[in-house]
């Protein structure tokens, strides 16, 4: 399981992680905070559903709101990187995207921005997803979760 992957390679560094999630709607913490173990390494997260939420709890810029939408790699990676400073952690992760059925902020469903963010750099990845929402929102919390992985040296 890649979220015990996470948990253990985290422990192992003896850092800590938060989240900021849109379209995974608390789906990301979930899969962490079911590992034993993960109270170490997991601090919390925010589900930032509304665009208000993105800017009054991780300080994402109404202006960048505004100017890409919440489904955007800019979004993305201010979602990140606001997670980041709110709960002091070393690594950050973030999920915005389209569930479905149908589009929203005029992109189809299956759009979806994952963003990482460290105290050294962020950066997101674009993902075309297609099926069912809950295999949307499925997809979306296993791949944000392997991409991490990758980047967590063993």
């Amino acid at each position: 399981m890649i979220a015990q992957s996470v948990v253990n390679k985290l422990t192992k560094k003896k850092a800590t992680l938060s989240v900021a999630e849109s379209i995974t709607g608390g789906g990301l913490a979930s899969a962490i905070t079911e590992i034993p173990g993960s109270s170490k390494v997991f601090v919390g997260g925010v589900i930032a559903y509304a665009d208000l939420v993105k800017v009054s709890e991780l300080k994402v810029d109404a202006k960048t709101l505004k100017k890409f939408t919440a489904v955007s790699e800019e979004v993305a990676k201010e979602m990140a990187t606001g997670a980041l400073k709110k709960f002091k952690t070393d690594y950050a992760i973030a999920t915005t995207g389209v569930a479905g059925p149908g589009k929203a902020y005029g992109r189809k469903a299956g759009t979806v921005w994952v963003a990482i963010a460290s105290k050294k750099e962020v950066f997101a990845i674009a993902l075309s997803l297609s099926g069912s929402r809950d295999l949307i929102r499925h997809a979306t919390i296993e791949s944000a979760l392997a991409s991490f992985e990758r980047i967590l040296k063993p």
